[in-house]
């Protein structure tokens, strides 16, 4: 009997040790990222990842940190390197959790960054394929504040680029600021950004 308690108590340190170690390494990932460290930062939750393989957020956000860095870069050898990684770590959370409306944000946003690098080759081949996807998110979770302010913010650039009345999206990014008021993250480390974005395309509007 002392043996068995001996094991689950040891069990139980096993796994609080774990979940420590889990959220001292998301907490030091977050800093490097919040200092502009992004290299540091996906590779620490590359790691994370690759020790936490039944959690789909260290790989989300390996996937998150490239791509947003990779809107900020003209070298194509860059992009490339930034948005291979980012698409790598994604499908493989994709392949298990294909109906996640965060997953399919972030998968809009690494076919948005190649638009955005290069809109004439690349309009007219992805746009519809990010469309399809933040319809898919949306269906999925109608009241996620990141679906309907990405979607708003693609369906944005798009009108600018055309010409076309962007009323419609300013009203969906007014609707985006009201669910961020009432978005509850599932744990600390689940997607909470898109606030501040949001606010900045609704000084756009006006």
């Amino acid at each position: 009997m002392t043996k068995i308690i001996t094991t689950i108590v040891f069990f139980i340190c096993s796994l609080v040790s774990a979940q420590g170690q889990f959220e001292q390494g998301m907490g030091k990932a977050f800093q490097l990222w919040g200092e502009g460290k992004n290299t540091e930062a996906s590779d620490l939750f590359e790691r994370i990842a690759a020790a936490e393989k039944t959690n789909w957020l260290p790989n989300y956000y390996v996937a998150l940190v490239n791509t947003t860095t990779a809107f900020k870069t003209k070298d194509k050898d860059q992009m490339n390197l930034l948005l291979s990684k980012a698409q790598k770590a994604l499908d493989i959370e994709m392949d298990s959790n294909p109906n996640n409306a965060e997953l399919l944000v972030v998968q809009a946003m690494i076919h948005t960054a190649w638009i955005a690098f290069d809109p004439m080759t690349n309009g007219q081949k992805l746009s519809g394929t990010v469309m399809e996807l933040y319809g898919k998110a949306q269906a999925i979770a109608p009241e996620n504040p990141r679906v309907v302010f990405s979607k708003a913010e693609f369906e944005m650039g798009s009108a600018k680029f055309w010409g076309t009345d962007t009323k419609p999206m300013c009203t969906q990014i007014e609707k985006a600021i009201g669910l961020f008021a009432t978005f509850k993250p599932e744990t600390s480390f689940s997607p909470k950004w898109g606030l501040e974005r949001a606010i900045e395309a609704q000084k756009n509007c006006k």
